[in-house]
């Protein structure tokens, strides 16, 4: 009981949602959330590190870049209430504005990694 209501406390945090719907579009680095969120490198990590810790989403090292994935459903510490999440934050207008703010920020940038 205490994971699931450890799994629900880190969906009701707003920035952790943004992250999540902006995972859902594709794996990204700490600069490009912290670009298009424009939050501080400090508080989009430890957003990242509570939903990795309850197994939102993973990580890999590419040199000195940490890189984001959204676990899928089969490994989301919430299983299959993963569509249903995706599909509702779809259809708010804030991660609706991240993600055209994501995709023109990553057309910006000349490579998919990070500087």
């Amino acid at each position: 009981m205490k994971k699931l209501a450890k799994n629900f406390k880190a969906l009701s945090d707003e920035t952790r949602l943004r992250i999540i719907a902006l995972l859902s579009y594709s794996e990204l680095c700490v600069c490009d959330l912290m670009a298009v969120l424009q939050l501080p490198q400090s508080t989009v990590s430890r957003h990242l590190a509570y939903l990795k810790s309850v197994e939102m989403v993973d990580d890999r090292r590419e040199g000195v870049w940490m890189y984001y994935r959204l676990m899928n459903e089969s490994e989301f510490g919430l299983g299959k209430l993963l569509p249903a999440l995706l599909e509702q934050l779809s259809a708010v207008d804030k991660t609706q504005h991240d993600l055209i703010s994501l995709r023109s920020y990553l057309k910006q940038r000349e490579s998919n990694s990070c500087t």
